[in-house]
């Protein structure tokens, strides 16, 4: 039974991003496809009808005609196309922009701990623990599934633990969170934690270890 909820689980997790998850912002290396139609008596910088792909370089930016450079890295797809429509309305009258993801970029991320194949991972950006997961070969018969720790590896370093026998058990997504480059997913034994050894290694010296010693509770 144990093996068809996780089955279930990783389906269900290929197929959408969580319940609740944030909305997708762009990130280096997303593609995308920009359109833009305008009024028949525009110069002709741009053509009536424009599709081209773009790509979100490492720095973040991308370039388009008469907008020039944008930091687009960190930016809901809903925010650049006005960042877009408002930078051409210099040029035209109420211009139609249609921006789409037609690619994703790759993030790498590193799963340790209680998995059959620890390693680092490239996952398509939007992939989840659950995809990590399954891409490490899922769990080991003594995995405790009700403390997994996602650092992200960013300002805070901040280890979130997360309860994954709920997901498995409901079939809940709230907490399939979705990863970032350079998150690390690290499962741990059955039995009690000793986090000087199995957690603190991936936190930077500016954490306080006793902030994640109530994970223990």
């Amino acid at each position: 039974m144990k093996k068809k909820i996780l089955a279930m689980a990783f389906a269900l997790a290929s197929l959408a991003l969580p319940a609740g998850a944030e909305e997708y912002t762009l990130r280096p290396g997303d593609q995308l496809n920009i359109v833009v139609i305008q009024e028949q008596d525009i110069s002709s910088n741009l053509q009536n009808s424009q599709e081209t792909p773009y790509t979100v370089r490492p720095d973040g930016t991308v370039s388009f005609p008469l907008v020039g450079e944008i930091n687009a890295s960190g930016m809901t797809v809903d925010q650049f196309t006005r960042y877009l429509r408002n930078g051409l309305s210099r040029y035209y009258v109420e211009p139609d922009v249609t921006v789409n993801i037609v690619k994703l970029g790759g993030i790498r991320v590193h799963v340790f701990g209680e998995v059959k194949k620890p390693g680092t991972y490239e996952l398509t950006k939007g992939h989840t623990i659950m995809d990590a997961l399954g891409a490490s070969g899922g769990f080991t018969w003594d995995a405790a599934k009700k403390k997994v720790f996602l650092i992200h590896q960013d300002d805070t370093n901040k280890a979130i633990k997360i309860n994954l026998n709920n997901m498995l058990k409901t079939g809940n997504l709230k907490d399939n969170l979705v990863l970032k480059e350079g998150d690390i997913l690290y499962l741990t034994k059955n039995g009690r934690i000793d986090f000087a050894r199995d957690i603190a290694p991936f936190l930077s010296g500016a954490y306080m270890i006793s902030e994640i010693k109530d994970n223990n509770d």
